[in-house]
């Protein structure tokens, strides 16, 4: 590779509008297809009953672990990846990738035993319905005994992000999105030659895509990731490469990871009322995703762009993308929130919703939604504090906003005796986050941005 080829990456000299447009509108688009697909699950798998329902919605915690394990190794190698290219250390650049892929294998195994010991201890912990318990656990233990390819997937993905090449990524998540959407009818209901295998088909389904993914994620680096080099020699641990990735990625890990309790424990809350309020919270996580994937891709675009200015130390260009962020994500929040409180009979109708469910979801998802007025802003907060390795920042803002607001409101509300009541937490909690958020951007433009040299 040429040095004025590498001197001349799009993030350090494109107009920043036209950048980040060309970052983000290819993952804002893959995102979408992940969403549609996330909800295609449910979609079917309601079609065979509430109990099969619940069952997958209740495999959230665990799943959203598994993810923020796998998001937060790829939000470490983002960072610090796009960094060492804007110092133009292509060495530390090769190191990261290398480190990454291992950090990433190594995090599948230990996945693999925890499907081999874990999901039937963490339904019945749960619930004591039979036709949750079984169903859950057969579609748990597949999807974390075959979560290589959700590993491997995400960070080969963000190698391609880092280099500025997120047309790829689209075309791997898509692809790998597609093969679920297209197998989860398939297998669910046998179709064809295949059997039926009810729930557990949405699990093999799922691990289907994501091994597809991964293996064109693998096949798209070493063909046009032409910015790093790949040799087995990068994949030695590296206790500096190691540690400055958990840097930034443990506390986005933690996040998840909080994300996880605060879910277990309000479906705990709800289920004291009623099994159908746990599936409507299952139903809502489905189709926020549909806005709140977009403000993810937008936020996979951001995040590279600010760290490898950061690196250049091009002061201007991170504040001109974290403005016209904050804008875009506002936007689509915006336009989420209008579709939740003018149409929510509608969307709950799409999972076979009975009139217990229209009657508890219709208030909950009006109720809830109205915290995506704030939610986009935090959002993007949190991905520009990771992608100037302050990391801990966001950690904080997720802790206080699940596990010290949004649970202890939603608790002392169903104190109540109301349901419709619980769903307020949601919205006092972003209010929180949107005020931490806040402080903490004006601190990091303060003391991080400001002090950078003017190019």
């Amino acid at each position: 590779m040429s040095e004025q080829i590498r001197t001349e990456n799009k993030m350090g000299v494109m107009p920043v509008g036209k950048l980040l447009m060309t970052m983000s509108v290819p993952m804002m688009l893959s995102m979408l297809v992940q969403a549609l697909y996330n909800v295609v699950d449910s979609y079917f798998v309601a079609k065979i009953s509430q109990d099969a329902l619940n069952a997958v919605s209740l495999s959230f915690p665990v799943q959203n672990l598994m993810i923020g394990v796998a998001v937060g190794t790829g939000v470490g190698v983002n960072a610090l990846l796009s960094r060492s290219l804007g110092e133009k250390n292509f060495e530390a650049a090769n190191e990261t990738a290398g480190n990454g892929i291992l950090l990433a294998f190594l995090s599948g195994l230990v996945t693999i035993l925890v499907g081999l010991t874990v999901p039937r201890f963490f339904f019945g912990v749960q619930t004591d319905i039979p036709g949750i318990v079984e169903q859950g656990t057969a579609y748990l233990t597949i999807c974390c005994t075959c979560s290589m390819g959700l590993y491997m997937g995400i960070i080969f993905e963000r190698l391609l992000q880092s280099t500025g090449k997120t047309v790829y990524t689209m075309i791997t998540q898509g692809i790998g999105a597609i093969t679920n959407i297209i197998m989860d009818p398939v297998l669910i209901f046998g179709l064809g030659p295949f059997p039926k295998m009810g729930v557990a088909g949405a699990a093999v389904a799922t691990v289907a895509g994501q091994i597809v993914g991964a293996v064109l994620g693998l096949i798209m680096n070493l063909s046009v990731n032409r910015e790093l080099t790949f040799h087995h020699r990068y994949l030695r641990p590296r206790g500096r490469i190691v540690g400055q990735i958990y840097s930034v990625g443990v506390p986005s890990m933690v996040m998840n990871s909080v994300g996880s309790v605060m879910v277990f424990g309000l479906n705990q809350i709800l289920i004291g009322f009623t099994d159908t309020a746990t599936a409507v919270f299952g139903v809502y996580f489905k189709l926020q995703s549909f806005i709140f994937m977009p403000i993810f891709g937008l936020n996979n675009g951001m995040v590279p762009i600010i760290a490898y200015n950061y690196g250049a130390r091009n002061r201007q260009r991170i504040l001109d993308t974290m403005k016209l962020a904050v804008i875009t994500a506002i936007c689509v929040m915006l336009a989420g929130l209008a579709v939740a409180e003018i149409f929510p009979a509608q969307l709950l109708g799409l999972f076979e919703a009975s009139d217990e469910m229209l009657e508890i979801g219709i208030p909950a998802l009006r109720i809830i939604c109205t915290c995506f007025i704030f939610a986009g802003f935090g959002i993007v907060s949190g991905s520009v504090f990771q992608a100037l390795g302050h990391g801990v920042l966001s950690m904080m803002v997720s802790i206080v906003r699940q596990l010290l607001v949004l649970l202890p409101a939603a608790y002392l509300l169903s104190l109540s005796g109301r349901l419709e009541l619980v769903w307020l937490a949601f919205p006092i909690a972003e209010l929180a986050s949107v005020a931490m958020c806040i402080i903490f951007t004006r601190r990091i433009i303060r003391t991080v941005i400001d002090p950078l040299e003017e190019k």
